[in-house]
This record gives C-alpha cells, structure tokens and sequence, in this order.
C-alpha cells in the first residue's frame, strides 16, 4: 500500500497540486481504499443479467473528519490562507493541497457549481451532470450523436479529462447513480438489490438491526424482498393521459405517488416522501 501513496504523492507533486509543507497545526492520515473502475455484465443465480463493478485499482484518501467537524459549510473555494488546513502525513512527507482535494465538505458543492458552470448551456438540454457522472441523450441516434459531439468538444476545450474504463457511448440505456435509465424510463438496478435478496431471515438482535438499516421502515422482510426486486419503472408523463395522485399520511410521515394509466395499468411517475418534524406531528392527518 505504500507504494500506492507513493505514486499518488509524485503525481500529484509533479502537477503542482500539493507542495511539501515542513509546519502546520493542521495535519490528516491518509488511508487507501479500493478503487472500483470497469463494469462487466454476469449471471444471478436466476440466470438474470446483473451489471457488477471489479476492482482494479487502489485510492490514496486522506481522512478529514476532523477538519470537516470544524469547518463551517459555505460555498466558497479554497482561499489561501486554509490551504495549509488540507496538510497530510504519510511515510514519504508531509504535504499541503494547493487546490480543493477529496474529502473536505465543501468540496463536493464546490466541484457540482464547477461543472455546472462549465455546462450551463447544455444543462436540461442535451445533457445532465452530477458531480463528476455526465449523461448526454437524445432522441434518436443521430441526435445523440451530435449531442455527444457537443459535449465532448467542451470538455477538450475546458481541458476536462475522462476516464475512458467508465466511459460507455451510444448505449441504448446506463446505469446512473444506481439507476439503470432507458426509453422506458427507470428501473431499479437488479446489481442494488442482489444483495437483499440472499439477505437470511434476521434472528439476532444484531441482525435486525442491521436488517433495518438496509430497509428503512418496512416490517416484513419477504415482502419487502419482492417489492425492492419487482419495483415498478418510473416512466415519463403522459401529458394525453389523466394524472392520478395516491397520497398517505401517520402520525409520523406523509408520501404520495403521482401516476397515471395506460390502458388500464397503472405506472409510476414520481415518488415523494418526508418526515414530519415534531411540531408538524400535531397536525391531523385525517
């Protein structure tokens, strides 16, 4: 493993990301993680086909719990003056990050607002991105095509770099953030659940609880089995068709689920849900 913080240490030295620092009052471990990259489709042991990610690498990740406890959640780049707050030790020296790195708070709305003005034009349009995930659609092939063309040409020309093991083109559906999106709209990812299925009956205490945590509020473990395996696609609106609105309320949370029919069927449109705060639980929900 060190041998990874060691590469990682000159790449990111030689590209002028992080500089040695000799003394700071801030200073974070590192640890290394496995990185997962490319996706392979495999078998279930019902003969489904289940999209699964290997991996084939290993990360470098500096631990800023502590830092993050402290750090007042703004929105702002990192300004100079806290770039010695990012030092990090490992068995090589310890270093300072010139720019925002991985793990602080701040970073992940810091590199949304990045990307989104960079794409700001094509956002809603052509194309989605959310973090570092970009999905360019269209109506049909060639549509797509040119879309992707777009796309591509503002990364060159902002010098944005992709990695090529996750980059899948001109696909007739994707998995984007654990979703797998089609024509048909969204289903849920068969590789998500895959696990809850061969999930025992809980018969500890320990268990439960753990069972719970993948769960949430749903009581009964073989039905909710089947309903996290048979979970209907969300499917785009109709705007020819009628909208229906089935609605739900306890003393706890309220949800509903906006839908409509074809053909007699029932499909899904979209999902709402929230919890009640402890003054809106006085509320009558009848």
């Amino acid at each position: 493993m060190q041998e990874v913080v060691r590469a990682e240490v000159l790449k990111l030295l030689q590209a002028g990301i992080i500089y040695p620092i000799s003394d700071s009052p801030w200073v974070s471990s590192t640890q290394v993680v496995p990185k997962k990259s490319r996706i392979t489709v495999v078998q279930n042991g019902k003969g489904e086909e289940v999209s699964t990610r290997f991996t084939s690498s290993w990360r470098m990740c500096i631990d800023y719990r502590k830092l993050n406890a402290v750090t007042r959640k703004d929105h702002f780049p990192l300004l100079f003056i806290d770039q010695e707050k990012t030092t990090f030790t490992c068995p090589f020296g310890t270093y300072a990050y010139r720019r925002m790195p991985f793990s602080l708070c701040n970073a992940p709305t810091t590199f949304q607002r990045c990307m989104l003005s960079i794409f700001n034009d094509m956002v809603e349009r052509i194309m989605e991105v959310f973090m570092d995930d970009i999905t360019v659609y269209g109506s049909v092939f060639d549509e797509c095509l040119v879309n992707l063309e777009t796309v591509l040409n503002r990364c060159i020309e902002k010098d944005l770099v992709l990695n090529w093991e996750k980059c899948h083109f001109m696909v007739p559906q994707g998995i984007i953030l654990g979703h797998i999106i089609s024509k048909q709209g969204i289903e849920v990812d068969k590789a998500k659940v895959e696990l809850i299925v061969k999930l025992p009956s809980p018969t500890t205490v320990k268990g439960v609880r753990q069972f719970l945590g993948h769960a949430g509020f749903y009581r009964s473990f073989e039905e909710l089995k089947l309903l996290l395996t048979t979970a209907p696609i969300v499917r785009a609106p109709n705007c020819k068709l009628a909208f229906e609105v089935m609605c739900n309320a306890n003393d706890f949370a309220i949800g509903a689920v906006l839908g409509q029919r074809e053909d007699g069927k029932p499909y899904v449109i979209y999902y709402a849900s929230k919890t009640l705060k402890e003054v809106q639980r006085n509320y009558t929900t009848t």
